[in-house]
């Protein structure tokens, strides 16, 4: 059996080498949905990194008691419990946002990335390198949805956080805070990510060569 990742090995592969949007691809719904600008973004992210980085350490405090065909089933209800904590925390003090986000906070619950990271990770490690596992995802998936939303925001209407940066007289472009933006911002992110992934392995080669 292969020795597992150290938690600082899952702490930097989350944020960049193991990106959940740009390189695995996770969390599609949320990361077209909620980017059309800032606040909503990182609303969204600081949910997911609740319930990640919670369900992480409940389940590797009880990683030895899971049975395989149980497995699943205690991931969700364990997650669907701090996706319930989240949602009602935002509709009580978050109204206008939690009103904005809409049914895609209750869809945390069936986030692709929590819940592979709970079976990837902290169904077999401790709850250290379960923490650190939580903490590099969550904020590989920030960095990437404030990303998308950066470039939406700004393009779409000139402002950034609701501020305003480009000067009233910039032409929004309305269709970057509509759906289509949102697959047009990702896919040339994902291809400029993709198109760096590789420089940085041709030069690694030519180094080592």
């Amino acid at each position: 059996m292969q020795d597992q990742p150290t938690a600082l090995e899952r702490f930097i592969n989350g944020i960049l080498p193991e990106n959940p949007v740009y390189r695995q691809l996770l969390g599609m719904c949320p990361t077209l949905a909620v980017t059309g600008g800032m606040k909503p973004a990182i609303t969204m992210a600081g949910a997911t990194a609740f319930v990640l980085i919670l369900a992480n350490i409940i389940i590797s405090l009880i990683r030895g008691l899971l049975k395989p065909h149980l497995r699943i089933l205690v991931f969700t209800l364990t997650i669907a419990t701090f996706v319930t904590i989240v949602d009602r925390f935002l509709a009580a003090y978050l109204y206008e946002m939690s009103k904005e986000l809409g049914p895609y906070v209750p869809l945390i619950i069936v986030n692709c990335l929590i819940i592979s990271r709970v079976e990837i990770c902290a169904s077999k490690q401790s709850v250290r390198v379960a923490v650190a596992d939580g903490v590099g995802m969550s904020l590989g998936f920030a960095l990437a949805l404030a990303s998308i939303a950066t470039v939406r925001e700004i393009l779409g209407s000139g402002t950034w956080f609701g501020l305003q940066v480009l000067g009233e007289g910039w032409p929004a472009w309305g269709i970057m805070v509509l759906p289509p933006g949102a697959f047009l911002t990702l896919g040339l992110l994902l291809g400029g990510a993709e198109w760096y992934g590789q420089w940085r392995s041709r030069r690694r080669a030519r180094a080592g060569g």
